[in-house]
């Protein structure tokens, strides 16, 4: 598994009906993309109570080669056309979870990154930090959640789906809308790999 992201900010005064009319009208186009886990269309806006306004696209490929054709295909570049190449941030994948509320659509994402101190061995790192990713997955409202590593910077990274509704905590990282969720191989996802530290 490989976890993905890019963050598209936007003027203080942007119209973010733009972008919800962008996922309405192009969301479904990678509802049965190859290699494709899952793909959630988050968008956080000022007027939500946000510091920014953001498009984010949060991406679970299965195979790099879905991630890779997606990369280099029409579907980014029709963001690099309308937004310019923003950086795209990947993660090896360690572990994803269905939640409680897994058969439910979520409507709010959280997004929470944590330094590896260089005093801890990463396998001591990672191994805390499935347990811990094991019980947060079985907070009531959740939806799925993921949890992947940045080893050129020695970040984990912490990814969760809600429920409408559900009592998320304060410390669970910054939080995004869920306009859409494209998820053509999402059963594939907690299938044991050569990443996956179990």
């Amino acid at each position: 598994m490989h976890a993905m992201q890019y963050e598209i900010t936007l003027p203080a005064d942007y119209d973010m009906e733009i972008i919800r009319k962008r996922v309405a009208t192009k969301g479904h186009l990678l509802d049965d993309f190859p290699g494709l886990g899952l793909k959630t269309y988050l968008m956080r806006e000022r007027a939500d109570g946000s510091p920014l306004n953001q498009y984010a696209p949060f991406y679970l490929w299965n195979t790099p080669e879905g991630m890779n054709s997606f990369l280099w295909g029409p579907g980014f570049q029709g963001i690099v056309n309308d937004f310019g190449r923003p950086v795209v941030q990947h993660w090896t994948g360690l572990q994803y979870e269905e939640g409680p509320a897994a058969t439910v659509a979520p409507t709010t994402a959280t997004r929470r990154t944590s330094p590896v101190p260089e005093d801890i061995p990463p396998g001591h790192a990672v191994s805390e930090a499935i347990m811990e990713h094991g019980h947060e997955s079985w907070r009531d409202g959740v939806v799925a959640s993921a949890l992947a590593i940045d080893p050129r910077h020695w970040e984990l990274l912490f990814f969760t789906l809600w429920a409408e509704g559900a009592r998320i905590p304060d410390d669970a990282g910054d939080r995004f809308q869920v306009l859409h969720v494209s998820a053509p191989e999402r059963e594939l996802l907690n299938q044991p790999t050569g990443t996956r530290v179990r």
